[in-house]
């Protein structure tokens, strides 16, 4: 049959090991939560200086052109 002093120690280990295992799953849920949304930001960013730079490229396209009229 099953042996009673096993299982009585064994479970709370058990219980202790699959509970620190949830909370370091967990704890590394939000940090690659604020990762992903670290790098929403500099995605948003670079995407606004990909926009002046255009601009910029646009007007000095524009002065090139001008200058070889």
């Amino acid at each position: 049959m099953l042996n009673q002093p096993f299982f009585q120690v064994a479970l709370p280990i058990m219980s202790t090991i699959l509970i620190s295992v949830w909370a370091l799953i967990s704890t590394n849920n939000r940090r690659l939560d604020d990762i992903v949304g670290r790098l929403g930001r500099i995605e948003d960013r670079l995407l606004a200086i990909e926009a002046r730079l255009t601009a910029v490229e646009r007007k000095v396209d524009a002065l090139e052109l001008k200058a070889w009229r």
